[in-house]
């Protein structure tokens, strides 16, 4: 805590490494079967949105946002989201957090919160399907294309089921479904670069491997 009050700048500015390591650490402990321990995580992670909300001087604390969906999809597809009713309590408490605020009361911050905990449960519910399909690969598939599908304006939440979905693919000796997931990533890459001038052709540059791009 002393570390994300004294060095924001190091969490909420520049590349996303920290911020995202946070998260998906805190995450892992949200799980903990001590309650002191999920007490301790949740309000760390309330802590870092607040202080990410501070830093952009009250606008959003959309970085944070972003990373904490983007470690609970890894989490999910590296099967170590375990205890679900215990995660709902910390979620429950973050939610309590942004409620009680009284500081934050007047700003956009506790709605934030609150979308932010309302994404993670359909998150959650759509694994909750995908565990109840875990022998049918197919359906299986289709749950995480779809979740993939609805994450199309977020290029990293989309890159995460991509890659989530090739690695089912491999499981299941499917290769060149999953090398089309790769090939689906990389253009997504590849597209975002070209948005940023870094990148002459955009995803066109893979129509030559498949048509599906």
């Amino acid at each position: 805590r002393v570390c994300l009050v004294k060095f924001p700048s190091a969490f909420f500015k520049g590349r996303v490494n920290m911020c995202a390591a946070l998260c998906y650490e805190i995450l892992k402990c949200c799980t903990s079967k001590l309650a002191s321990t999920r007490n301790e995580a949740s309000a760390l992670l309330y802590l870092l949105m607040r202080n990410n909300f501070e830093f952009t001087k009250r606008r959003t604390f959309l970085r944070t946002h972003l990373q904490i969906i983007i470690a609970v999809s890894q989490l999910i597809a590296d099967v170590a989201l375990s205890g679900g009713t215990r995660f709902q309590d910390s979620l429950l408490i973050i939610n309590n957090f942004a409620n009680s605020d009284r500081p934050m009361k007047a700003t956009a911050f506790p709605s934030e919160v609150k979308d932010l905990t309302k994404r993670i449960r359909t998150v959650l519910m759509a694994t909750a399907q995908m565990k109840e399909h875990e022998k049918d690969p197919e359906m299986l598939i289709d749950l995480q294309y779809s979740l993939a599908k609805s994450y199309a304006s977020t290029p990293e939440l989309r890159k995460t089921w991509l890659d989530s979905m090739a690695k089912i693919h491999v499981k299941n000796g499917d290769f060149s479904e999953a090398a089309m997931c790769y090939v689906h990533v990389a253009a997504l890459v590849a597209e975002f670069l070209h948005r940023k001038k870094l990148f002459s052709s955009g995803c066109s540059a893979f129509r030559k491997i498949t048509p599906n791009i």
